[in-house]
């Protein structure tokens, strides 16, 4: 009988090699992207949407922006001043926490905070998300609804019947307060009636100079940022 190709057993080394390959080709991309270009942003993301990051790319394509893998780019940069590709590198690795892109351009200071201040796009809110504004909605028929959709109003906690084949509210409903972190279901119910409280909004926050090395603090005031810019200055006391 022939062996079934299911019990054929197949080596898992190939597997982190690819990985590793992956890895160490986003690694000299970055430093190929160091060399190339005059300046480093360090960018944070408000409510991620990968659409609207795209659209980000799409209009800096004269630019190259890296989101995601920071621990990658961290090794790319160097952690330590012993290990930094360019003086004051580990510097930006320090800041690759969270939703975090780094920004390598040729553009002003000036034009990336012109372009970026001004990008700002709404979309639905997610669960998590905390409620911009209180929303209740008013007793009475739900015509933009086909009648399909009254069990599912129902199972989010919505009030509902039909009445003559018509998807109506029986009662006034509090969908959310204002601050409210919102649930699955409240988010659910918010994007069926067409509540943006979401904005994607990108924050320009560091700087780094590829032809002095020197790297800016642009916004930010949070106790971690304090925290890392005393660790930045330990650093450079056991430089010196």
């Amino acid at each position: 009988m022939p062996k079934s190709k299911r019990d054929r057993k197949v080596s898992l080394t190939r597997t982190p090699r690819k990985g590793l390959e992956a890895k160490q080709t986003l690694i000299a991309e970055l430093r190929r992207c160091v060399d190339t270009y005059k300046y480093i942003f360090v960018f944070s993301v408000a409510n991620m949407r990968n659409n609207k990051l795209k659209d980000v790319r799409n209009a800096w394509k004269h630019s190259r922006i890296f989101f995601g893998k920071n621990k990658v780019m961290m090794v790319a940069l160097g952690r330590e001043p012993s290990s930094e590709y360019k003086e004051n590198l580990h510097k930006v690795s320090k800041h690759l926490r969270g939703e975090v892109g780094l920004l390598f351009t040729n553009r002003t200071r000036e034009e990336v905070d012109e372009w970026f201040s001004k990008f700002k796009e709404v979309d639905f809110a997610r669960a998590g998300n905390k409620a911009t504004y209180a929303v209740s909605l008013d007793t009475g028929p739900l015509e933009q609804f086909p009648h399909s959709m009254e069990p599912q109003l129902r199972q989010l906690g919505l009030p509902t019947a039909l009445k003559k084949g018509v998807v109506t509210l029986l009662s006034d409903y509090e969908v959310c307060k204002e601050g409210d972190v919102l649930t699955p279901e409240q988010a659910r119910v918010l994007k069926l009636f067409g509540y943006e409280m979401a904005e994607f909004k990108v924050t320009i926050k560091f700087l780094w100079n590829s032809e002095t090395g020197d790297f800016q603090k642009l916004v930010g005031d949070t106790a971690e940022e304090e925290e890392e810019e005393e660790g930045d200055d330990a650093d450079d006391s056991n430089k010196d």
